[in-house]
């Protein structure tokens, strides 16, 4: 680990985001329900646990024994899991900034402002504290940050929630515990991953205890009670065995269907939709994220099926570029799952074109992240020299020719806003091509059960010691960041410029660093999906490697550090996964079930 970036860490003031909301009910409950006094258990709750976690993480300064510092830690980090389905809930920034990776923080929003913060947090603490040769000064420094972020926090607090905040606030923390809690995700050290989700759960129940006169049904209250109380029970194993496949089909499903009949018991009014559906039922449902949360365009959905029909047609005609040679899918062929198969497109091009499919499910487009949305990429290809070479306006005059585009415009558009709608079309279509119903899909489902022992296998060392889940994060499988969806990743890994494990030379494609001349950004790429990636290679942003076997193997060796690629700013850990030959089959064997089903009928 690189010490130098504690070395300059410094305090940084932030804006506490807090929900301040005015609680209204009027439902039909056998006994009255106190709000205020729900509020109240809540914020004491909560403010014990906070309370407690800043007492063990003060205790680590004034201890100068390695072994009682951990033991400190462990307790601080206890109560901080404790806490953190309420703080997810209430402050998202602050949680993050608590619970983040160790490593820098880069933020840029235009060219004119770009930041980069050193990062502070539980991570930072838990791994300064395992180094052999342990730098007092840099602990201090991210404990002092790390603490008094705590303590602006119980300054500030102040807890107030409807009904449908509570909903919301236990379906993230079912979410975040089988997408990132399970996976090892924020335990990277001392491995705690299974053991914090048990403190995560309990808070549940603690919870719904607090609300217990809000149920109308003493079953269902029951119910949501001994499922939780099952799932910590199934929680209590060990990391590299434990069946994260059983968990999630037998106890967050379970969970999640009964919270829906919970918010039914309540009957909870939803004001909107956030990322995670509000009548989501399975953790793997086609349903469970909101594609339309990623669009900018979030209400426009009148003529949707329509749209995507008309959508469809522009992404397959040659007259959207200059010399009508060039279509949408010149280089996103759907027999392919919408990617072009080759290493690069052609001579012109430095990147090959990624899968399509569930493209959607993202805050950021292109491989280096630089368009924001859909619609925005759409003007990227349109206007760059080697791909379609038109201005948009150029294109809207094409399209109005076409009798038929221009009557699918009128009908389906009730604006004038003729570029954007051809865009929007394009993207509707895009938007479309998302199955979930592949083979793993519908085992985990309960639809069909064919998964054999080696390709489950595959999946719980997906979601366990292989740490792909820890990047390509499930449901999606890409770098979207769950359960609120609010972060598309960008990674270094270190992709070598050709497959050769012996004198490595890293890619000469410096990715996100052309978007803004970031330094800290050179080499790093977008975390595209897994799924349907057994049809999607060759892999990697150039292709480098033809097979996912080789990408295994890459991984397997610890990224780029591992065949003798050295980046300051490396994202992947450096450490090798240790994976045996049979592993890393059973890996692959797991990555080919996420194949669709249906990709080729879009």
């Amino acid at each position: 680990m690189n010490n130098k970036i504690f070395m300059k860490a410094k305090t940084y003031t932030f804006c506490i985001c807090l929900l301040l909301f005015i609680t209204v009910s009027c439902k039909k409950h056998t006994e009255p329900v106190n709000i205020d006094s729900t509020d109240k258990k809540i914020a004491s709750f909560y403010n014990s646990e906070l309370e407690r976690c800043i007492t063990f993480l003060d205790s680590i300064f004034i201890s100068k024994n390695a072994e009682e510092r951990i033991a400190y830690y462990k307790q601080a980090r206890k109560h901080f899991k404790a806490m953190e389905p309420v703080l997810a809930a209430i402050d998202k920034n602050n949680f993050k900034s608590l619970n983040a990776p160790n490593i820098l923080q880069v933020q840029e929003e235009d060219l004119t402002d770009v930041k980069i913060r050193n990062p502070f947090g539980f991570q930072v603490v838990e791994e300064l504290l395992h180094e052999e040769e342990g730098d007092d000064a840099a602990l201090h420094n991210a404990l002092t940050i790390t603490s008094d972020r705590l303590k602006l926090l119980q300054r500030n607090t102040h807890i107030k929630l409807k009904d449908y905040h509570l909903i919301w606030l236990l379906r993230d923390q079912i979410m975040r515990t089988a997408a990132t809690g399970i996976t090892g995700f924020d335990s990277p050290v001392l491995g705690q991953a299974l053991t914090e989700s048990q403190y995560t759960t309990q808070t549940l129940i603690a919870l719904i205890d607090i609300c217990k006169a809000k149920f109308s049904s003493k079953e269902i209250y029951e119910d949501l009670r001994a499922s939780f109380k099952e799932g910590i029970v199934a929680l209590d194993s060990d990391f590299d065995t434990f069946d994260r496949f059983n968990f999630i089909k037998n106890h967050t499903d379970t969970q999640l269907k009964l919270l829906v009949k919970t918010q039914e018991d309540w009957e909870v009014n939803f004001p909107f939709e956030m990322a995670i559906s509000n009548t989501a039922s399975s953790f793997f449902g086609a349903n469970t994220v909101n594609v339309l949360y990623f669009s900018d365009y979030k209400s426009d959905t009148l003529h949707l099926k329509q749209k995507e029909i008309f959508g469809k047609a522009l992404f397959n005609d040659q007259v959207l570029s200059r010399s009508n040679n060039m279509a949408c899918a010149s280089c996103h062929i759907k027999e392919k799952a919408f990617t072009d198969g080759r290493k690069t497109f052609d001579d012109r091009q430095v990147r090959n074109s990624p899968t399509l499919t569930y493209s959607a499910y993202q805050q950021s487009f292109f491989m280096d992240g630089r368009a924001a949305s859909l619609e925005g990429q759409v003007v990227g290809v349109a206007e760059n020299h080697d791909e379609f070479n038109l201005p948009m306006d150029s294109i809207v005059r094409r399209v109005l020719k076409n009798p038929a585009y221009k009557a699918a415009i009128d009908s389906l558009y009730g604006n004038k806003r003729i570029d954007f709608n051809i865009r929007h079309a394009i993207a509707s279509y895009v938007r479309s091509l998302n199955g979930f119903n592949s083979k793993f899909d519908k085992n985990i489902e309960g639809i069909e059960s064919s998964l054999t022992a080696e390709e489950k296998q595959g999946f719980n060392l997906f979601m366990g010691k292989a740490a792909c889940a820890t990047c390509h994060f499930p449901p999606l499988f890409n770098g979207t960041v769950p359960p609120h969806y609010n972060d598309t990743e960008v990674e270094l890994i270190g992709v070598p410029g050709t497959n050769d494990t012996i004198n490595a030379v890293i890619s000469d494609d410096l990715g996100r660093y052309n978007v803004f001349k970031t330094n800290q950004r050179k080499h790093f790429f977008k975390t595209p999906t897994v799924r349907n990636s057994n049809v999607t290679g060759p892999y990697m942003h150039n292709g480098v490697y033809n097979t996912l076997e080789e990408v295994v193997d890459f991984y397997n060796r610890g990224g780029g550090k591992g065949i003798g690629i050295h980046e300051e700013f490396q994202t992947l850990p450096f450490d090798e996964l240790n994976l045996t030959k049979a592993e890393q089959e059973n890996l692959v064997a797991f990555m080919k079930t996420l194949t669709d089903a249906d990709f080729i009928e879009k």
